[in-house]
């Protein structure tokens, strides 16, 4: 008897290793979520937790050389008076944003959610006590916002997590490191976000390249299938800087876009052709958290360049903010977004719902596409060479054109065609704004 239970165990534990080896197929939900996830472009990132009492950024714990038992007190003060939610959420919509992600749990162990894991979270932990992952999922609804949260695979509090790359001066002995107890916490909490919160849409996890030495085995298939049982519209990514993991629903780039490699996290990360794909990038120049004395933050101008490229790219931006302790989003922030939406106003339908194009990015700019017309992004009227009292734009594009004509104004424009694919449009000398838009029209 012993023997057979024995061999059915084995049999049910053979089981589950392969379901996990099996090759992920999205439910149908997932992939209808995958098309809305890129049909807005741009998105919303807020690195939010009792980091930002300090006013150093995220990292702080890590890069301040303190002791978790002396950072962590800062929960017990932890009192942002100024947080409303809809008001965040009414700016964002306002900036033409289509979704939110915002950090339900940091690198330094605090949940910004009420978990039954421990009391070090928002609500049981500091004199706050309100749930604000609970409160804006709820804004988010409301203001017909996509819902994603971020969550960190690493933790510099946990005795339980792996010592791995960074956070090793926190504090924490080593002496009690057990994967499997932490892997066991993470599913708990994932599944606290996911069946708390109706709307939670996506998991945008960070931290996996804590860990990159042979034979550490961080199970992501397995999480993922978690995940996935319990909500399979879910879309999941992960910030591992490396190549796709099976299970995954889009693929992220920090801080660069799709193909390229200024920030040193995307060496040899291969493209996806078939998942959706996101690019995140601060406003506030080499910070992501709150910092009091950074206000290097990007101009209207380069945030719209940049979400225009982006979406060239058949990607998406999601641009991060950095709200202060009190509750408030930075007023430069907010600067930033009115402007990005007033331009959003007018030429979010050359960008939401479009893809790249056969164009490739030019010296004037980028082309976005959706099934009947091509939008050229005039980023760099510099890269336009003039003849005479008229510039004179040349595209690679050998389709069949119907007509061409300015966006906003609606003015046609002249151009010629060539036989060797060229198309030369002729434009004004003087062009003003960060981005002069022209429609060609593909269909008669």
């Amino acid at each position: 008897m012993k023997k057979h239970i024995s061999i059915f165990i084995s049999l049910i534990l053979l089981l589950g290793i392969n379901s996990y080896a099996q090759k992920y197929t999205p439910a149908k939900e997932n992939l209808e979520a995958r098309k809305e996830f890129s049909q807005k472009r741009l998105g919303i990132f807020l690195h939010w937790g009792i980091y930002s009492m300090y006013g150093q950024g995220e990292w702080y714990l890590n890069s301040g050389g303190l002791l978790d038992s002396e950072y962590s007190k800062a929960a017990k003060g932890f009192y942002p008076s100024e947080f409303n939610a809809d008001e965040w959420a009414k700016a964002f919509k306002d900036a033409g944003a289509g979704y939110v992600t915002l950090t339900s749990r940091h690198h330094d162990g605090f949940s910004m959610f009420k978990t039954a894991t421990s009391d070090y979270n928002i609500v049981d932990g500091t004199p706050f006590g309100r749930d604000v992952v609970g409160e804006l999922a709820k804004a988010c609804k409301d203001n017909g916002l996509r819902y994603h949260l971020y969550y960190s695979t690493l933790d510099w509090h946990r005795e339980d997590y792996p010592l791995g790359r960074c956070g090793l001066n926190t504090g924490r002995k080593g002496d009690k490191q057990d994967f499997n107890s932490y892997f066991n916490f993470m599913k708990q909490q994932v599944k606290e976000l996911l069946t708390n919160y109706e709307n939670v849409d996506g998991l945008w996890f960070d931290g996996n390249w804590d860990h990159q030495e042979k034979g550490f085995d961080w199970r992501m298939p397995e999480f993922y299938s978690y995940i996935h049982s319990i909500k399979p519209s879910c879309l999941i990514g992960n910030n591992h800087h490396s190549d796709i993991i099976e299970g995954e629903d889009f693929q992220m780039f920090e801080r660069d876009l799709p193909g390229q490699n200024t920030a040193g996290f995307s060496d040899g990360q291969e493209i996806s052709n078939s998942l959706p794909l996101e690019m995140c990038q601060t406003m506030l120049n080499g910070a992501w958290g709150y910092q009091v004395k950074v206000l290097d933050y990007k101009t209207v101008d380069e945030i719209i360049n940049l979400l225009v490229k982006c979406a060239s790219k058949n990607s998406n931006l999601l641009l991060n903010i950095g709200p202060q302790p009190d509750g408030n989003i930075p007023d430069i922030a907010l600067e930033r977004l009115k402007g990005l939406g007033e331009w959003m106003k007018i030429y979010s339908s050359t960008i939401d719902g479009t893809t790249s194009s056969s164009i490739p990015e030019q010296s004037w700019g980028v082309a976005t596409r959706t099934a009947d017309k091509i939008y050229l992004h005039v980023i760099n009227p510099k890269g336009i060479p003039s003849n005479g009292s008229k510039g004179q734009l040349v595209v690679p594009f050998s389709d069949k054109v119907f007509k061409i004509k300015e966006f906003v104004s609606g003015r046609n424009l002249s151009y010629k065609t060539s036989k060797d694919g060229f198309i030369t449009i002729d434009v004004p000398t003087s062009i003003e704004g960060p981005d002069y838009v022209i429609e060609l029209d593909l269909t008669k």
